[in-house]
């Protein structure tokens, strides 16, 4: 059975409303999420002791969340990943967004969905919340209505996203959860064993945008389809960390996307989705200057993010799965994200 409780979680600057909890519980999991931002602040699952831990990195108080951060736990739109230079041309118009991360449009601007206070509706099993982003908003075309419904089931928490629009614009949401499955405030995810599913993915350029091409990953360290101890990996890769795309099956059916162990806990993470790709990101860019919950510091590397989407800068590069959402059709995307212990 899963049970649901409400809480006021703070009030936001200037009276400008109340940002609530939403508590959603199973024998086998707590997932937090909260009206700011549809954000994930605390998932606690069990090791295979049976001794629980929040397994995702964010804040105890409203406060870290209204400051600059990573978008930890939120859901990120109205277009997620990067938009090159914050430009792209749609029916012959060209329409130019914030740049909110030099030179690229990243996570839909500067007040991007993360930002926003969404309206919550409580369900037997969960929450759902909707906002109206207003035509305009962030330099996006037409009206979208939005609704992100967080449900769970056993050991399995479910994410749907909806949107309708008013106008043809691009769309793509995530959720921008960064996990150790150690327990959040662990100093680094390099024990933990990743596996993904895609036979490609997507090199990009100095900027973080992809190139266009679709590559292979076969002979290199981007091959991922069987388990791979991430530190080791990390290693190989030559990099500062993953921040790349990996291309699945673009049949919009449920299927397996990637796998994380915890050998020394136990805990497993197994993702599921109907998105045609997964960005896997490992915190490269977290520094250690955010305190966390129960004073935790977040260097680089102490979480990473399997973020189901379509692919980045899909706008401006035809001939990847498009996103561009018109009058009268809607965009209907789920995410399912099973914990075990193994």
């Amino acid at each position: 059975m899963a049970s649901v409780t409400r809480t006021v979680f703070g009030a936001l600057p200037d009276g400008a409303g109340t940002v609530e909890k939403f508590q959603l519980r199973t024998g086998q999991l707590r997932v937090d999420v909260l009206s700011w931002g549809c954000t994930i602040s605390a998932l606690e699952v069990q090791d295979r002791q049976g001794r629980a831990a929040d397994v995702v990195l964010g804040f105890a108080e409203l406060e870290g969340y209204l400051q600059k951060q990573p978008y930890f736990g939120a859901v990120v739109g109205r277009v997620a990943n990067r938009i090159a230079k914050g430009r792209f041309e749609l029916d012959g118009k060209e329409y130019q967004l914030p740049i909110n991360r030099e030179p690229n449009s990243l996570h839909g601007g500067f007040r991007g969905f993360d930002k926003v206070l969404w309206s919550p509706k409580v369900l037997p099993n969960g929450v759902q919340f909707s906002r109206v982003s207003a035509d305009g908003e962030e330099g996006y075309p037409g009206e979208l209505k939005v609704w992100v419904t967080y449900t769970v089931d056993g050991g399995e928490l479910t994410i749907n996203y909806r949107a309708q629009t008013s106008r043809p614009t691009p769309v793509n949401l995530t959720n921008h959860s960064y996990f150790n499955l150690a327990g959040q405030g662990s100093p680094d995810v390099y024990d933990h064993e990743v596996t993904i599913a895609a036979d490609a993915f997507l090199p990009v350029d100095a900027n973080l945008i992809p190139t266009g091409e679709v590559a292979p990953v076969q002979g290199t360290a981007f091959d991922l389809r069987s388990p791979v101890q991430l530190g080791k990996r990390l290693q190989e890769l030559g990099l500062p960390g993953f921040d790349h795309n990996f291309c699945l099956d673009r049949s919009g059916q449920r299927r397996f996307c990637a796998r994380v162990r915890h050998a020394a806990s136990g805990r497993v993470l197994e993702v599921s989705t109907t998105q045609p790709g997964v960005q896997f990101y490992t915190g490269n860019f977290l520094d250690g200057t955010l305190r966390g919950k129960g004073g935790s510091t977040y260097p680089k590397h102490s979480g990473l993010c399997l973020e189901t989407q379509s692919w980045p800068d899909a706008v401006n590069q035809p001939h990847f799965p498009p996103v561009v959402l018109r009058p009268g059709e809607e965009y209907n995307h789920t995410t399912w994200l099973t914990f075990s212990v193994a």
